[in-house]
């Protein structure tokens, strides 16, 4: 197996087909909770999700899954998009389901920490097939073909216990310099509101204030019309606080760019995603060409002659903005404004001189709490590699864990983004940097 160097001579390679049998039952009763896999999140409830909405009432051509299975997203297995499935639910049919073919010879969990490794996802990028990158799917018949490795059932286990404990020992450091960035968060947006309060002494509708409020669509077609170049798609995963983050922006056509001409993103407009568990999150369009947007960010335009960009979208990301926000929210099942509940919120309003001086003083503050932010981020990065590195020596046989006894520990997640999006923050240089 040349993608893992030697193997330990008590395991052998194998077929994933002789491990796994894929499973492919129906929610014809349509009553199973509608789950989704998140990256980050891992396997939830489709409602939790920030940045979804289901697009279809009816599940029964939905697959049901149940604890214990091996849940697989096709579209980003070359990703190592598996897991240990953990509740009952059903999955869209773009996901496939398998259970282990002998309980006896297989932890699924250790598969799960094997297909996430880099060794492994390499061969199914490489038998993922489709129309272009990012739209590959690995299908079952190329899954199962694919060689992996095989332990006796006993090291698989202890390979898992060994990995839950430390992987949770890693998270924990993980959570707590994450938990210092949202501190430092929370610190800098009472800070900011404070001075952005100081000296306002009266306050105006954003719709007063604003030439345009208003979000866009997503096109029809879903994901097969996005290009890898083009104009830029904006969703509500690329506004965070800190900056637009484009690692995972989508394109569209100039053509489709065009049908949508009413909805495009300018310079310097203000982005506030508006649905979901990300709503709230603001920050504005630096980039000097236009871009579109989907149905769940909204389109802020300050008029410049009386409110400036930043000036708003620090207001917005401030507790007073939040908190305005969160009152706010349309009654139901999920999360959203409304475009004219954002135009009657109250923006304490001084001269443009004045917000000019008030956004000085902020940058003063801003500029060393960005340094700090930058080397906690460095630092989760390093524990990040470790984990990866650490996970890929355990399940290649490089380090033998087998005699090692496992204390008694606290299992712990990865702590996941929060709603003002300081984990994962990316950090947006001044010029002058």
């Amino acid at each position: 197996m040349p993608w893992y160097g030697e193997l330990p001579e008590r395991w052998k390679a194998i077929k994933i087909k002789y491990l796994f049998n894929e499973i492919d039952i129906r929610n014809n009763t349509n009553e199973a909770e509608l789950l989704t896999f998140s990256r980050n999140k891992g396997l939830i409830p489709f409602k939790e999700n920030s940045d979804q909405i289901p697009s279809v009432a009816d599940l029964s051509k939905y697959k049901l899954v149940a604890p214990g299975q091996l849940l697989e997203n096709r579209m980003q297995a070359w990703s190592g998009m598996f897991i240990k499935v953990n509740k009952h639910g059903c999955v869209s049919p773009d996901y496939s389901v398998f259970n282990a073919t002998h309980d006896r010879y297989v932890n699924v969990k250790f598969y799960e920490y094997v297909f996430r490794s880099p060794m492994q996802i390499e061969q199914f990028a490489n038998a993922s097939r489709g129309i272009g990158d990012g739209f590959n799917r690995l299908y079952t018949p190329a899954f199962g073909s694919i060689t992996t490795i095989y332990p006796p059932r006993d090291e698989q286990d202890q390979i898992v216990r060994y990995l839950d404990w430390k992987v949770s020992r890693i998270n924990k450091l993980i959570n707590a310099k994450r938990r210092q960035i949202a501190l430092l968060a929370e610190f800098v947006a009472n800070k900011v509101y404070n001075i952005l309060c100081s000296s306002a002494n009266n306050t105006v509708k954003i719709s007063k204030c604003a030439t345009k409020i208003g979000s866009g669509k997503t096109p029809r077609g879903g994901v097969a019309v996005y290009v890898d170049t083009g104009t830029l798609f904006i969703r509500s995963q690329n506004v965070y606080p800190s900056g637009l983050a484009t690692d995972n922006a989508y394109y569209i056509t100039d053509e489709i760019d065009e049908s949508m001409k009413n909805t495009r993103v300018f310079q310097n407009d203000v982005l506030l995603n508006i649905t979901g568990g990300s709503i709230g999150r603001s920050c504005i369009y630096s980039l000097d060409k236009h871009a579109n947007v989907n149905q769940h960010v909204c389109i802020i335009r300050p008029n410049k002659d009386m409110l400036l960009p930043e000036y708003l979208a620090y207001f917005l990301n401030s507790p007073h903005g939040q908190n305005m926000i969160s009152t706010s929210q349309n009654e139901g099942n999920r999360q959203s404004l409304t475009f004219r509940q954002i135009g009657a919120f109250d923006i304490p309003l001084p001269t443009i001189n004045e917000q000019e001086r008030l956004l000085s003083i902020i940058h003063s503050m801003d500029k060393p709490i960005k340094n700090i932010v930058r080397k906690l981020n460095d630092e989760i990065a390093l524990f990040a590699e470790y984990r990866t590195r650490l996970i890929s020596d355990v399940v290649t046989g490089k380090l033998d864990v087998r005699s090692i006894t496992i204390p008694n520990y606290e299992v712990m997640e990865e702590m996941v983004s929060d709603k003002i999006g300081f984990d994962d923050i990316e950090i947006i240089e001044d010029d002058d940097e």
